[in-house]
């Protein structure tokens, strides 16, 4: 058979992703803080695009109308319309941008200080104990190893690395380095420079004067009893009553078992909610969180230049095109966002309205489907929309995601939210005796007595979930 090539015509169909809705996609998955950060970038980048100050209120209204005009569902290409501006003469354009600019004023005060040009600097654990070794007037050589010994602590503040290694790598004498370490494990914070738990907590311990103590002694040789909560075996190798180990043990679970924490350079990630849900009498309120957003337009300059076109290149002027277009786009991108996390949220608020007045209990199962039929749009989109959105709501502040949640049947044929069932969980063991805690079969057995059938594995699961002990590792004396 005889090979050729032949040319054929065929007409097919397919999906293209045009440049707005490539944006609008990238921006409806950004939570609040990175929605700002791009904006700040596209103002850097983008000088057809500039940030509203202190606009007038006819600047104002006419951007809105502006972007009103672009359909919720559908992004179309932005033309720029050439006779609805006015024109500027292209050489005045020239002359403004090439003078010399702004001089400055003999009354500005070149000398005065920036309070932004001071930065808080936390101390880290390693500066602290050299600072504190400092202090005890060390030689050159207790210096050097110090220095060598708090360079190789954890962010707990432990020495996993073994001492006798550190000093074969820099050359150091082991008698020395093990005397600078003593002296370092009386620094601050207490119990640091332990090269584990037990020597951690026997610096605490002899810190506190308790040396030579049933609290030394579980500490030596019955943690792994404290940690199972094994009492009795604690009891029977020590041969002393109930009362003195758990006396000995309220000491224990005092002490800090990672003395470098406080010096931990993780700072606390805020949660700023991208939407508020607030309760006026007896109906809710949805409110857009636009608190520090930019305010942003097209500039007119930009627009001028393009209507006067006299002696501009045909490639500056493409140029200008391009850039006025993106920043259409990101500005009608950026209300296309407001307008579907709105509609998202009021979507969720009516399926969900027992639980933003009566609390999580009442959370009822739900799915994406339910709020993309709701409001006419695709599952994927209301995934976008919920990941990484926080609202705040009567009843704390929850991840959008948080009101999807799957079914669980009860006894009699109703529905109750997975959740709800964590829920009640986690106040089950809240109310449990410390004494006998509740073993996760007792737990599913009060849950059914609830009208609630689920396995034990589910209950573990949840528990796990919860971030729970099981009732081994809960018993308190």
């Amino acid at each position: 058979m005889a090979l050729e090539l032949r040319q054929q015509l065929k007409l097919t169909q397919q999906l293209i992703m045009t440049p707005q809705l490539q944006m609008a996609i990238k921006l409806l998955q950004l939570n609040r803080m990175e929605l700002v950060d791009t904006i700040r970038q596209e103002l850097e980048e983008n000088p057809a695009l500039e940030e509203v100050q202190e606009a007038s209120a006819e600047e104002v209204s006419f951007e809105e109308a502006e972007v009103e005009a672009a359909p919720l569902e559908t992004m179309r290409e932005v033309h720029i319309d050439e006779r609805n501006i006015d024109g500027v003469d292209w050489s005045n354009y020239i002359e403004e941008y090439s003078s010399v600019g702004r001089m400055p004023l003999e009354t500005e005060k070149k000398d005065s200080l920036s309070f932004e040009s001071f930065v808080a600097n936390k101390p880290s654990l390693q500066e602290h104990l050299l600072w504190q070794l400092l202090m005890t007037n060390p030689s050159t050589d207790q210096e050097r190893i110090g220095s060598l010994i708090a360079g190789h602590l954890n962010r707990d503040g432990y020495l996993e690395t073994p001492l006798d290694e550190i000093c074969s790598a820099n050359d150091v004498d082991l008698e020395r380095a093990v005397k600078v370490l003593a002296l370092m494990q009386t620094f601050d914070p207490i119990g640091v420079c332990g090269r584990n738990l037990s020597e951690s907590l026997l610096i605490q311990a002899r810190h506190w004067k308790l040396d030579n103590t049933i609290v030394t002694e579980i500490i030596n040789h019955h943690l792994n009893h404290l940690e199972n909560k094994n009492y009795k075996a604690i009891c029977k190798a020590l041969k002393v009553g109930m009362e003195e180990v758990a006396a000995a043990v309220n000491v224990i679970i005092r002490l800090e078992p990672r003395p470098g924490r406080v010096f931990s350079d993780e700072e606390p990630q805020y949660i700023n909610p991208d939407i508020f849900v607030y309760k006026m009498g007896d109906e809710f309120v949805i409110m857009v969180n636009d608190d520090g957003m930019p305010r942003l337009r097209v500039n007119n300059l930009y627009k001028n230049v393009i209507k006067s076109g006299q002696g501009v290149p045909a490639q500056a002027k493409e140029y200008v095109q391009e850039k006025m277009r993106s920043a259409a786009w990101l500005i009608r991108s950026i209300h296309q966002r407001k307008k579907t996390i709105y509609r998202v949220m009021e979507s969720i608020l009516k399926f969900q309205k027992d639980f933003f007045e009566k609390g999580i209990e009442h959370l009822r199962p739900m799915v994406l489907r339910e709020v993309a039929e709701d409001i006419g749009m695709h599952e994927s989109t209301i995934s976008r929309v919920t990941t990484n959105k926080y609202a705040h709501t009567p009843q704390g502040i929850f991840e959008l995601k948080y009101f999807f949640n799957s079914s669980i049947r009860r006894i009699n044929g109703d529905a109750i939210a997975s959740v709800s069932v964590q829920d009640k969980i986690k106040q089950i063991i809240e109310n449990e005796s410390p004494n006998r805690p509740l073993s996760d079969q007792r737990i599913a057995k009060i849950l059914k007595a609830s009208n609630i059938n689920i396995a034990r594995r589910t209950v573990a699961k949840y528990r796990e979930m919860l971030r729970l002990l099981p009732s081994g590792k809960r018993k308190r004396i």
